[in-house]
């Protein structure tokens, strides 16, 4: 799985993605300081399930930090997106190519109104940032627009001919844009389209097609950043405005400042948390504390930086994934090495028995059997779906 961390430039963009990964991207007040993708790794906090067996897990892929298991996300940081990208204005064609392969798109605007939309800084509340959101989702429309016309009423006549199902016909031509059987199904149902006769459809028909699929393939969520210079109106303002894209004020420069200053060991903080402690006051100078006095500040005002809710808003409730932890002893929960919940994985919700075990690995998922839940100590059959949290043995074939 992939997230898309996107929007205009000089919104923190880069910022929030450095953040979410301590990945050191650069970052200046001025457009286009990203000119080619950043692929990173940010992380998910679940709870870990090894205190129900009153001991210490040994995680492999997803540390475990106080009882909390950090799953890793992928992320990919893309170029700013300008008005026109889809007809190759700013880097448009890199950036819509970039995001090809994204499972969902994590939309960074400027709370504050402060960044014109060639992301120029501009004075806060001169701009409309209910403005960004609305123009990215018609550069994508266009864009997924453009693919499905090509050559389309040429092809569709032929899909009409030979009687093959249009759905078919449909994913083959966004089959590049990672859009599964599932959504192109989803999106045609939520059209009244001619299924029987596609060589009719309107370019305003496909394009309304293309909006649906992205809805049902490629989900949004907007992180309204650079919160701490906006009032909470006007989060609330483009709350109402983007509806029913859901909206997570964010302050990437502030968790930014904490991640980092935790990773020296100036400060105790844990990502999502709601305050930090000073390591040693003695080790920081004036202008740090007057940092760290501003960061203070933020989160007695938001509660949160809000960088760790919106990328776990985005993974739980966007892309609907759930955590998965695969064991290969059902009763001490260990793989074979005698490791505890090694590993954990994310997978989308109520996903079946067989699929996870192809997760694991495609020899089990060819040889499988059935599960056996790690709790419960029931045999799952193929198609049974697992739930959140599920500690789960799969027996295969040898």
């Amino acid at each position: 799985m992939e997230i898309g961390v996107v929007g205009k430039p000089n919104v923190g963009k880069s910022t929030l993605f450095n953040a979410l990964t301590l990945l050191d991207v650069p970052m200046a007040p001025f457009p286009f300081t990203t000119t080619s993708p950043h692929r990173g790794v940010g992380a998910v906090r679940v709870p870990c399930p090894h205190h129900e067996k009153g001991t210490s897990c040994a995680p492999g892929n997803a540390k475990c930090v106080d009882g909390v298991r950090w799953v890793p996300v992928n992320l990919v940081d893309v170029p700013g997106l300008v008005p026109g990208a889809h007809e190759g204005k700013g880097l448009g064609h890199q950036f819509l190519d970039d995001l090809r392969a994204a499972d969902g798109f994590l939309q960074v605007v400027d709370a504050s109104g402060g960044t014109t939309a060639e992301g120029v800084l501009a004075d806060p509340g001169t701009q409309d940032p209910s403005e960004e959101v609305r123009w990215l989702e018609e550069e994508l429309i266009s864009w997924v627009t453009g693919i499905l016309s090509k050559d389309f009423e040429r092809n569709a006549r032929s899909v009409e001919l030979e009687g093959a199902k249009v759905e078919e016909f449909l994913q083959g031509r966004v089959t590049g844009l990672s859009i599964p059987p599932a959504a192109v199904l989803a999106a045609l149902r939520s059209t009244s389209l001619d299924r029987a006769h596609p060589s009719a459809w309107t370019r305003a028909e496909r394009t309304e097609l293309a909006k649906h699929l992205l809805r049902a393939a490629k989900p949004r969520l907007v992180a309204a950043n650079k919160a701490d210079r906006a009032t909470v109106d006007a989060v609330e303002a483009l709350r109402g405005a983007v509806a029913p894209v859901p909206v997570a004020p964010t302050c990437a420069e502030a968790e930014l400042t904490l991640r980092r200053a935790a990773r020296a060991g100036l400060v105790r903080y844990r990502p999502g948390d709601a305050a930090f402690e000073v390591a040693e006051p003695s080790r920081l100078n004036a202008a740090q504390l007057r940092a760290l006095d501003e960061v203070r500040g933020i989160l007695a005002r938001w509660g949160t930086t809000g960088v760790q809710a919106a990328l776990e808003r985005m993974v739980f409730e966007r892309l609907g994934q759930m955590v998965v932890f695969p064991v290969e002893d059902e009763q001490r929960w260990t793989d074979s090495r005698g490791r505890v919940l090694p590993d954990a994985f994310l997978l989308p919700l109520h996903t079946p028995a067989r699929a996870v075990a192809y997760r694991v690995h495609s020899d089990l998922g060819e040889n499988f059997i059935r599960a056996i839940d790690g709790r419960t100590h029931r045999a799952l059959g193929a198609d049974h779906p697992l739930e959140p949290g599920a500690v789960v043995r799969i027996v295969s074939r040898k």
